[in-house]
């Protein structure tokens, strides 16, 4: 059976270089540590989220009746397990598991949704089942790297049903073109952001969702009193102001020349899977299970693919990282794959 609690922290170990987790390397930035510290002074008294909440929703245009803030992405898709009650949840694969995760723990039966590597892993709105009255998929898709248009996914919005889209790496794409967060008019539509990736933040557990204000009512009242801690708030206000909002549209722009870097050190043998737009790809590799041992052999750490529905374990997904750390992973492959000695890989 699939592992759907398996994540690529899991993966990580002393010594390794880190191609698991996609988190941006190198932070949180200097200026965030500083007002993270100094809301650490502030940490006595009880969290207010009126600030931070009202800093979310200028920032997407939105009411703040339509923001929840939550102690990480994840905590959203729980409160949404809890909260609904679903007669027929599809959960589109291969994808960010802990959703489906959530739902079957609250005791919801769940339907999967197969995307086809044939189809580069792409959305065909016409193969969601119309009496499907919950929804979830990512966008971009945690592991495909696939970027769905948003007209693809505007079109699954009906009236009796909740859509919900993951867009946790959103802000990786320069611009977020296919985001959703911004569309208060579609019923029932759930967008569920983190500030994890973009600003290395996964510790802290802060992020929030983007949703009608009486679903937004239905999962606040699954939550305790205080769920976001002061310097999670502080983070949030933060880190969607406009200069900051700026910065990560400058990293993202950034990151797609790492993109291509990585991709193109690629030995042969190696298929890139689909068309990748956020901060990691995903690999298809022969004999994946054992070129991932030899690669932690030699110091690297990626995600295993066998843990995501649809996926095989000759699934690799890799972060991307500067070009000088992708093309020292890129020799690590080769050597394995043409069994000769491996390089000596800076660590």
């Amino acid at each position: 059976m699939t592992d759907l609690r398996h994540h690529g922290d899991a993966e990580l170990a002393p010594g390794l270089v880190d191609l698991a987790v996609n988190v941006r390397a190198g932070t949180p930035p200097p200026w965030l540590r500083t007002l993270l510290h100094e809301a650490l002074d502030r940490s006595a008294a009880y969290p207010d989220a009126g600030p931070a909440r009202a800093a979310v929703a200028a920032a997407h245009g939105r009411d703040p009746s339509e923001v929840l803030l939550t102690a990480g992405a994840a905590e959203a898709f729980t409160l949404l397990a809890r909260a609904l009650r679903p007669h027929h949840a599809v959960v589109v694969h291969p994808s960010f598991t802990e959703p489906e995760a959530a739902l079957r723990a609250a005791g919801h039966q769940v339907s999967r949704l197969l995307l086809q590597a044939d189809d580069d892993y792409r959305l065909d709105p016409g193969t969601v089942p119309g009496d499907a009255d919950l929804v979830v998929l990512g966008n971009p898709t945690n592991p495909t790297s696939v970027l769905h248009p948003a007209a693809s996914l505007a079109a699954l919005a009906r009236p009796g049903r909740v859509l919900v889209v993951d867009e946790a790496f959103a802000d990786t794409v320069a611009g977020e073109p296919e985001s959703l967060a911004g569309r208060p008019d579609l019923p029932g539509l759930v967008v569920v952001r983190s500030l994890t990736k973009t600003w290395g933040l996964a510790g802290l557990r802060v992020g929030y969702a983007l949703a009608p204000a009486d679903l937004v009512a239905a999962m606040a009242a699954q939550q305790p009193h205080w769920p976001v801690s002061v310097p999670a708030l502080t983070a949030l206000v933060a880190c969607t102001a406009p200069a900051a909002r700026a910065e990560a549209a400058a990293v993202a722009a950034a990151l797609d020349c790492h993109r291509r870097a990585l991709i193109e050190a690629l030995p042969p043998g190696v298929d890139v899977v689909g068309e990748p737009r956020s901060s990691f790809v995903l690999l298809q590799v022969p004999g994946g299970a054992r070129v991932r041992e030899a690669l932690r052999d030699r110091g690297w750490a990626v995600r295993r693919g066998d843990s995501f529905p649809g996926l095989s374990p000759d699934h690799l997904r890799v972060a991307v990282r500067d070009p000088g750390t992708s093309r020292a992973f890129a020799a690590a492959l080769a050597a394995i794959l043409s069994r000769d000695p491996a390089p000596e890989e800076a660590r």
